[in-house]
């Protein structure tokens, strides 16, 4: 039977015992457990073998990739820093750099690392220079190095991922199917098509997708919030709850995903957990329209229709488009100011055509989920 990278791990470890600063024994073992997946010794082999024979070129790189995958960001960006320091114009010691910046939330000092020379010589570059285009809300400038991207690299699977999502936000569906399908099998590509496929109200394919995904990769942010919209056009908000909610949690900052948080609870009976999550969308951005007609139903719902009234006037003008702010006309202006009729409506609203174009409040969840 043919050894395996644990075996050969277990096994330099075992010499390393009796010999425990050789150097070459020690690079040798470090590599080895990075082949095993131990990054957390690797590191440490990597530590310790720089006490006996000081790292710099591929060497260090090497350390750098080990603690970078294992989660520490300043020790990784010390041994690139030395690459650095000998081949300053190393795109690929670049892009680790700016890699692990991203990792550690400092998007401002990855992007300075992105330098056009890097961005030209690997397509991964380009994906981490898009998405944190996205990531920053720079949406226009994110639209402009999207298309130049995949043209310059347009079978690179990552980034069509990247560009299948990023795409979705500014609204341009027809290329997030495109690029999705491109991507194959990355999960982000996968969640983008069940995002259009709950769209379409096709809820056997975006099932399918959805488990695809979190089979890949089980904690992303995206599936789970997929997952929670596919279980509310199910009928069952009491499950979508706590989907949509650690999807919410995972993303931080997502406003579409604490209004459609909020909105499962509000499907379930749980006015004041919908409130506080619509509110907390508020929190993150005051001018997203949809929180705010949001909270104008859970007001006409509370029986405070003057102030329903005044907030869906001010999800209007913060968003034309907004469906929270029409619902709320509708519902005022069908219920005749009776919130007991107003829920009788609303939960008819969730799969009839009730806004002005026809939309139904699923699919309006579903756009606002594939955007802000």
């Amino acid at each position: 039977m043919a050894s395996t990278p644990q075996d050969e791990f277990r096994s330099l470890m075992g010499f390393l015992e009796s010999d425990p600063a050789n150097a070459a024994l020690l690079e040798d073992a470090a590599n080895a457990a990075v082949q095993a997946g131990e990054l957390e010794t690797a590191k440490m082999l990597f530590e310790r073998l720089h006490d006996v024979a000081p790292l710099n070129g591929e060497r260090a790189n090497a350390a750098g990739l080990a603690a970078m995958r294992s989660g520490y960001q300043a020790i990784a960006q010390t041994w690139f820093g030395l690459v650095l320091e000998d081949a300053p114009d190393d795109s690929g010691v670049r892009f680790n750099l700016a890699w692990s910046h991203a990792l550690d939330g400092d998007f401002a000092a990855a992007a300075d690392f992105l330098d056009a020379k890097v961005i030209a010589e690997l397509p991964q570059a380009a994906m981490l220079d898009l998405q944190i285009a996205h990531h920053l809300g720079d949406f226009e400038a994110a639209g402009r190095k999207m298309d130049r991207y995949l043209e310059q690299f347009p079978d690179y699977a990552p980034l069509n991922a990247a560009a299948s999502v990023l795409a979705m936000d500014i609204d341009r569906p027809d290329l997030a199917r495109e690029a999705a399908i491109k991507a194959g099998d990355h999960p982000d590509a996968l969640t983008t098509l069940a995002a259009l496929s709950l769209g379409e109200n096709n809820l056997s394919e975006a099932e399918e997708m959805l488990a695809k995904a979190r089979a890949i990769r089980a904690d992303q942010p995206r599936a789970e919030i997929g997952q929670g919209m596919l279980m509310l056009a199910k009928g069952d908000p009491e499950g979508a709850t706590a989907l949509l909610d650690r999807g919410a949690e995972l993303f931080g900052d997502h406003l579409g995903s604490w209004v459609a948080a909020g909105w499962a609870h509000l499907m379930a009976g749980d006015r004041q957990p919908a409130r506080k999550r619509f509110e907390t969308a508020c929190q993150i951005d005051g001018t997203f329209g949809e929180a705010q007609g949001s909270l104008a139903v859970i007001e006409f719902l509370d029986g405070n229709v003057d102030e329903a009234r005044k907030m869906a006037k001010v999800a209007t003008r913060l968003d034309p488009a907004s469906f929270s702010a029409a619902l709320t006309n509708v519902l005022i202006a069908q219920s005749d100011g009776k919130p007991e009729l107003a829920e009788r409506i609303l939960s008819k609203a969730f799969k009839q055509p009730i806004l002005p174009d026809g939309t139904n409040l699923l699919q309006a969840l579903a756009r606002s989920v594939s955007s802000k």
